[in-house]
């Protein structure tokens, strides 16, 4: 009888080690195809586009009815712009959202339903942020077609991300924490102020980068919005005119790709391609530094 069962537990142990293994091996394969797909599409838009990637004049140059003479100046640095105020809006706004609802609000179903509809705007179609961005911030607020309008946007749209990571990451710091800096006296507000949020930068981060990885390449709610397709001009200089900055119409580089792609020539192909390169290569770099500032919090805070 006791064989019986020793042979039984064996059987069971070799079951799960064989299980573990398979799914190893189907989350390395995994791995494996995302990689391959991601530098698919990067080798292919290089080739593609390789001719403009290298020529200088692509990169400082502003649309042009001739596809030789055209350059993505405007749509990078209004790209720039526009995900400088969605990161803004959508931290100043998720981050004491986040707080809120985890250290001060009740956990009552008034509570529950807020979680839940937070957690639903993230399945809402991207449009949908469009047009209520269109009557609110266009129509009612006179904010115009403009970047301030375009960052609030996106903002919005990463909320529900940056709300949820801001949670997760407050509910993963020990509880010995709050209970040290209580003990010495600290108030709630400078125990999280002090304490917990440096703890959590590093989930706060990740959530943003998720955020921003979305919005990068959001097309419907900015031309829902008014986004041109063709802009032969820069925005004001930040330092010199900040709210002419703001109120400065723009466009961004999946616009100014959507537009090149649907003109005929093969040579705007080209030009849509080099431009589907520079995109991934600014969500590269923004995703790294992003990654690097979430290396540095990290290592600072430890527990």
């Amino acid at each position: 009888m006791e064989n019986i069962k020793r042979f039984e537990i064996e059987k069971y142990v070799q079951g799960v080690k064989r299980a573990d293994k398979v799914f190893e091996i189907i989350g390395i394969i995994s791995l494996f195809l995302i990689i391959t797909f991601l530098f698919s599409i990067c080798i292919d838009l290089f080739i593609d586009g390789i001719e403009r990637i290298m020529d200088k004049s692509f990169y400082f140059s502003f649309p042009s009815r001739h596809p030789k003479k055209a350059g993505i100046l405007s749509a990078w640095v209004g790209t720039i712009y526009v995900m400088l105020g969605a990161a803004f809006w959508a931290i100043f706004l998720g981050v004491p959202t986040g707080i809120y609802l985890e250290e001060y609000g009740s956990k009552g179903k008034i509570s529950k339903i807020i979680e839940v509809n937070i957690s639903n705007l993230a399945a809402i179609p991207s449009i949908v942020y469009g047009l209520l961005s269109l009557g609110v911030f266009v129509y009612r607020l006179k904010f115009g077609e403009s970047i301030l309008t375009a960052g609030l946007t996106l903002g919005i749209l990463m909320l529900p991300v940056i709300v949820v990571a801001t949670r997760e990451s407050i509910r993963r710091i020990p509880i010995s924490i709050r209970e040290a800096a209580y003990s010495l006296g600290a108030t709630r507000w400078e125990t999280i102020f002090h304490h917990v949020l440096p703890y959590s930068t590093g989930g706060i981060m990740t959530g943003v980068i998720i955020g921003l990885s979305r919005a990068i390449g959001e097309t419907a709610p900015l031309i829902t919005i008014g986004a041109l397709t063709f802009i032969a001009f820069l925005p004001p200089n930040p330092w010199e005119n900040f709210i002419g900055m703001l109120k400065s119409p723009f466009t961004v580089l999946p616009i100014q790709m959507f537009n090149w792609v649907s003109r005929p020539q093969e040579e705007f192909h080209k030009n849509a391609a080099a431009a589907g390169f520079v995109l991934i290569v600014l969500a590269l770099l923004m995703n790294t530094f992003a990654f690097y500032i979430r290396f540095k919090a990290r290592r600072k805070y430890q527990w």
